[in-house]
């Protein structure tokens, strides 16, 4: 299967398609953390290159409900995040997974197929995440582990916050390799 991996600096999820066999590639605005096929770029350029399947994590700073105080001060910003989740979600692709926490787009597009979470998966953690599904079964949870800390929630300030507090959780991507691929 040829598989987009949108919106991932990572590599996580990416990999772990590579290592069942597939053929995905990574890509985003800035270079991966990790080698391995990644197109460095903005993703909309890519939607129509043939792709079977796509899982994307687009930005959620003005979508995501934690940020819904600044909401009524960067209407702009929200519009065009909005925008940017309707291009992933509507690409001419046949498998889609969009991912994305709890916020806008469940009153503006439609409300997610799923909410998965960290601790469903081997990481003891909180961090309740929508899927919006094509062509996909469900995620069944591949790993319930006790723990449930909001690490995510209180992570503190600094230059790669967004970085680290976007970044996928390896039992997650491998869930999705293992049960999707």
């Amino acid at each position: 299967m040829n598989i987009l991996i949108a919106c991932e600096m990572s590599g996580i999820v990416r990999d772990a398609f590579i290592e069942r066999g597939h053929d995905a590639v990574s890509c985003d605005i800035i270079p991966s953390e990790k080698p391995g096929p990644h197109i460095t770029g903005d993703v909309l350029n890519w939607l129509d290159d043939g792709w079977d399947f796509m899982i994307a994590f687009p930005p959620c700073t003005y979508l995501a409900i934690s940020g819904a105080r600044w909401w009524r001060d960067r209407p702009q910003e929200q519009i065009d995040a909005i925008n940017f989740f309707m291009a992933l979600v509507t690409a001419p692709i046949d498998k889609i997974c969009i991912e994305n926490p709890v916020g806008r787009m469940s009153t503006v597009y439609r409300k997610p197929d799923q909410y998965i979470q960290p601790w469903e998966h081997g990481h003891g953690e909180t961090k309740k995440t929508g899927l919006w599904l094509k062509n996909l079964p469900l995620l069944n949870p591949s790993n319930i582990v006790e723990g449930r800390d909001p690490r995510i929630h209180y992570m503190q300030p600094g230059k790669d916050r967004s970085k680290n507090r976007s970044r996928s959780y390896v039992g997650i991507g491998t869930a999705m390799a293992n049960q999707w691929g």
